[in-house]
């Protein structure tokens, strides 16, 4: 049977609608294939910056860590240092108020001190008045000087007192030691230049030059006496050599005060 001249018009019309479909079914897929390639690339393109991204998040991070790392141990220093500084202000305000109690004691101790050493003053005047009379210039002076300074406004109180303690222990120092010095001495009615010998404070003598002329301080008399035999003009004149470390030491026979008795 053959088919109808209908049917065999139609059917070069199929083979044509699939040998178009199979031609253009080649060029769809390419499409496709494009579209997806070029998603990828988009896709590679946004993971990659994001990534870029999250690299400079995890290094900022990182450095913030380390920055918080450093700043915690800054806080610990400060927090021991803080500490320290604490106890030297407590230190320093104790001191503090000792320094304010003791400027409140200044003004006291002044007022008291200050009439001790007047008293020690006139105390030293005195001595010097009724002890043997040797370099009676020389101590006057110094009693002087001391009173001039207790009146001065410019001196310390600290630097008056040491003055004063500075004349006692010169005085002081007359007691144990031996001195030759020259001096003129009115002895009956005539001046006369000797050569005075202190032996400590036990004996005061004299002798000129040529040692015509010898005597001692009689204490009791508050006068000078003369010294007329030989003997006690040898040992006079031994005495200042030995003040002027021309001889050695060596035991003097001389005539001394008898010591006062204490009522």
């Amino acid at each position: 049977m053959y088919p109808s001249p209908a049917k065999m018009w139609l059917l070069p019309l199929v083979v044509l609608t699939i040998v178009w479909g199979l031609a253009a079914a080649p060029t769809s897929h390419a499409g496709d294939l494009d579209q997806v390639l070029l998603a990828s690339a988009d896709r590679a393109v946004l993971a990659q910056a994001s990534q870029q991204k999250i690299d400079r998040v995890v290094d900022e991070t990182n450095s913030l860590e380390t920055d918080y790392k450093q700043v915690m141990k800054q806080l610990d220093g400060l927090a021991v240092y803080n500490d320290y500084i604490q106890r030297q202000i407590a230190s320093q305000e104790g001191e503090l108020a000792t320094l304010r109690e003791s400027m409140d004691q200044v003004g006291v101790v002044e007022r008291q001190i200050m009439p001790l050493m007047i008293r020690m003053l006139d105390g030293l005047d005195k001595f010097i008045e009724l002890d043997q009379p040797f370099l009676l210039e020389e101590r006057n002076n110094r009693i002087n000087r001391l009173r001039a300074l207790m009146e001065r406004a410019d001196v310390t109180l600290a630097e008056k007192f040491r003055s004063l303690t500075e004349a006692f222990q010169i005085e002081n120092d007359f007691g144990r030691t031996i001195e030759i010095y020259k001096d003129a001495l009115v002895i009956d009615n005539a001046t006369l230049e000797v050569n005075v010998l202190r032996l400590g404070r036990i004996g005061l003598y004299y002798q000129t030059n040529d040692a015509a002329a010898t005597g001692r301080w009689d204490a009791s008399t508050d006068q000078w006496l003369a010294l007329t035999d030989g003997g006690s003009r040898n040992q006079v004149r031994r005495g200042i050599r030995i003040a002027r470390k021309l001889v050695a030491p060596d035991l003097l026979l001389l005539e001394v005060p008898a010591p006062e008795v204490v009522k």
